[in-house]
């Protein structure tokens, strides 16, 4: 056989891509930045590194304010020979936060090009403001004040203070309100829905009859609690300097109470004092609160892929969006994405918080720089969080619930009124009623893996030898009716 030599190809030109790193203006490189950016943009105001640097400048002019006017009852002022500030003096100083924004950004991003350092750019951007503070408004006194800005401080006295606020902002502010909302959507929707009968699924089997009111109402009252625990969370913050010592406190200033004048600093920003830090504040306030949220985060995740599971059922109708698309090929679906899109961020959430939870708590000795990184991912772990809220608001406001598909379902599933029946039969046994023997086999040979309709099982009954009273209660009974006190439980116990 003759060899063939296929002649060489050229290489097909592929045309120079456009390098999407160079676009202006930037491109968000993940999805809470871009596609999602509507939905968390909130957070942005607490948990970006732009709100990081305000909360500095926040930190940095209340201290300086502090050292200056003193404590009440302990000293007034704290260093001696500082500059008494007058109204005008401390409501310019307030302003230096209270207006930083786009410019002030970039302002303090120059600075830290030069000193490499958040925190001290964040010092002289606070001292560039002292220095150009103008005499007219009656603030002549702030450049004796100058060198008091992080006075006796190391960077994590006024780190963590400024994530404290943060964490304190965007929970309170941000996050709890979404939360909240929908728990109670949920439990809105659990009293409207409290006595519409559903037969329940235990292992996925058949099982004894509730209301999808009732299940509807756990998932609220389990997503409540943890909102109680998010709601009592403590800050705590630290300014101790450099080890925890007050080392350059007392040196600089032997008379000073510190350990009280830091106490009643903290808590002026509305933050628990935490007296025995290292140079870090431990952080485990920040573990206990973030596993809160991903427990809610974690229950969301129950209701979701409940949801979804009620909607391939058809339980559970989706009322279609008008224009929208629900698979590109098949024109007649109505994809559950919402709960779906929740799933997925709710998962992304959760890892970000444990890892931050885990590796928080942690720091060689007296201090090393993995939580300086590891904090700048609070925002995406709330951002995650806040979008499947979001997501499974929107997915619940669209849900219709089919209670003729229930009624049928619960028809075709007798069999589950074995358990009231064998139960009938035990409490008439113990009352010295003859001929209840063995009930729970005898409902067991009926009924398992098998199919019983009304008339059987009313033959059943009427066979038995029960009470009048008794069996005309029985032989009123449907699976449908079968839901114990599950409208009263939602009634009595969802507030």
């Amino acid at each position: 056989m003759r060899s063939v030599t296929s002649p060489v190809q050229p290489a097909p030109t592929t045309p120079a891509r456009v390098a999407l790193a160079d676009v202006t203006p930037p491109i968000a490189l993940g999805p809470l930045d871009g596609r999602y950016r509507a939905a968390v943009a909130p957070l942005v105001d607490h948990l970006s590194e732009a709100a990081l640097n305000r909360a500095r400048v926040h930190v940095e002019v209340e201290w300086l304010i502090t050292l200056c006017n003193g404590v009440p009852g302990v000293a007034t002022p704290v260093v001696p020979g500082a500059p008494a500030l007058n109204d005008a003096e401390v409501a310019y100083l307030r302003q230096i936060p209270a207006t930083f924004g786009a410019d002030e950004i970039a302002e303090l991003a120059a600075i830290e090009r030069e000193t490499v350092h958040d925190v001290k750019a964040v010092e002289y951007f606070i001292k560039r403001r002292i220095a150009t503070a103008p005499e007219d408004l009656g603030t002549s006194n702030l450049p004796a004040a100058s060198e008091l800005v992080h006075f006796a401080c190391t960077s994590e006295d006024i780190n963590n203070l400024s994530y404290a606020l943060m964490v304190a902002g965007a929970i309170r502010e941000v996050w709890l309100p979404a939360a909240t909302a929908l728990a109670d959507q949920v439990a809105d929707m659990a009293r409207e829905l409290a006595d519409v009968p559903m037969l329940s699924r235990t292992h996925g089997q058949p099982a004894t009859p509730t209301t999808l009111g009732k299940e509807l109402a756990v998932l609220a009252h389990r997503l409540r609690r943890q909102l109680r625990r998010v709601g009592q969370a403590e800050f705590l913050g630290k300014l101790n300097g450099a080890t925890g010592t007050y080392g350059a406190h007392v040196v600089a200033v032997p008379g000073a109470d510190w350990p009280a004048v830091s106490k009643h600093f903290v808590e002026s920003l509305g933050l628990t004092w935490n007296p025995l830090t290292t140079q870090i504040e431990s952080h485990d306030w920040q573990a206990e609160v973030y596993a809160d949220v991903a427990r809610y985060n974690r229950i969301l995740h129950n209701l979701a892929t409940d949801a979804w599971t009620y909607i391939s059922m058809g339980f559970f109708t989706q009322i279609p969006v008008a224009g929208a698309t629900g698979s590109s090929t098949m024109p007649h679906k109505v994809n559950p994405i919402r709960f779906e899109n929740a799933e997925a961020n709710l998962e992304i959430s959760c890892s970000l918080l444990d890892t931050l939870g885990a590796t928080l708590v942690t720091s060689r000795m007296q201090r090393d720089l993995t939580d300086s990184t590891t904090q700048r991912n609070i925002g995406p772990a709330f951002g995650h969080s806040l979008l499947a809220i979001d997501n499974v608001r929107r997915g619940l406001k669209a849900l219709h619930a089919n209670e003729s598909l229930m009624a049928k379902d619960l028809d075709e599933n007798w069999e589950v009124l074995g358990e009231p029946i064998q139960s009938a039969m035990r409490a008439a046994s113990v009352a010295g009623v003859p001929g209840m023997e063995n009930p729970y086999e005898r409902l067991k040979d009926l009924t398992r893996g098998q199919r019983v309709d009304a008339a059987r099982m009313r033959e059943f009954v009427g066979g038995l030898g029960l009470p009048d009273d008794v069996a005309e209660r029985l032989q009123a009974l449907t699976p449908a009716s079968y839901t114990g006190l599950a409208a009263r439980l939602v009634a009595d116990y969802l507030a």
